[in-house]
Order: C-alpha cells, then sequence, then structure tokens
C-alpha cells in the first residue's frame, strides 16, 4: 500500500532555494512513477515534474525547467523536488502523487495516490 508523506515546505524569499521530501511510508516507491504537482490558490492544480521509476527519465513543466530539479532514492523510498531561484509565482502547495503509468502521464485526472501537501510561499 503506498502511502506518501511530503515535508520541507516553508516561507522562503525570492531567489531562495528549498527541498521537498516524499516519502512512501509503505516502502514500494521504486515501482512506481512519481510526479509532483502544485496548486497556488484560485488555480487548478498543475503538473511539476515527473520521473519514472528508475529515475533515468525526468520531464518538467517550462515554467521550472532549469530551477528544479526532481531525483528519487529508492532505497529510501524518497522522491526529492529541489527548487532553486524561486519566485512569489512559485508559491503553492505542493503533492506529490504516484501510480504506474509512463512520465509522458502529467494530468492530474486518475493519478494512483497522493501525499497530502505542503505549502511553499515565497515572499520577501
Amino acid at each position: 500500500q503506498v502511502q506518501l508523506v511530503e515535508s520541507g515546505g516553508g516561507l522562503v524569499q525570492p531567489g531562495g532555494s528549498l527541498t521537498l521530501s516524499c516519502v512512501d511510508t509503505g516502502g514500494t516507491l521504486g515501482s512506481y512513477t512519481m510526479r509532483w504537482f502544485r496548486q497556488a490558490p484560485g488555480n487548478q492544480r498543475e503538473f511539476i515534474a515527473t520521473i519514472n521509476w528508475s529515475g533515468g527519465i525526468k520531464k518538467y513543466a517550462d515554467s521550472v525547467k532549469g530551477r528544479f530539479t526532481i531525483s528519487k532514492d529508492n532505497a529510501k523510498n524518497t522522491v526529492y523536488l529541489q527548487m532553486n531561484s524561486l519566485k512569489v509565482e512559485d508559491t503553492a502547495v505542493y503533492y506529490c502523487a504516484a501510480d504506474k503509468r509512463a512520465t509522458s502521464v502529467v494530468d492530474e485526472a486518475g493519478m494512483a495516490y497522493w501525499g497530502q501537501g505542503t505549502q511553499v510561499t515565497v515572499s520577501s
């Protein structure tokens, strides 16, 4: 049973960095495609990044490409989102999600498992 728990959110100044973590307490993360989404107030949830089960395929939304890096440690059942050069518009609740579909699937619909979310606020 996949159970996702995010952490690492907080308040950071523009230009700063944060690293989010998502742990699968069920211990099966290694066999799943993992994704990060975010949702700002009044907006729909949007895709941010994805990584396949082995970590060999990574894809990013254009809005974060070059600033955010997704990675995973299957031994620790954890996926990470390193966020650099943060902007005010990156403020949102960040969610990790897991399922077994290809990394080409970036729509939130049908994701098998979701974490509870972690708040990231970028403000001076």
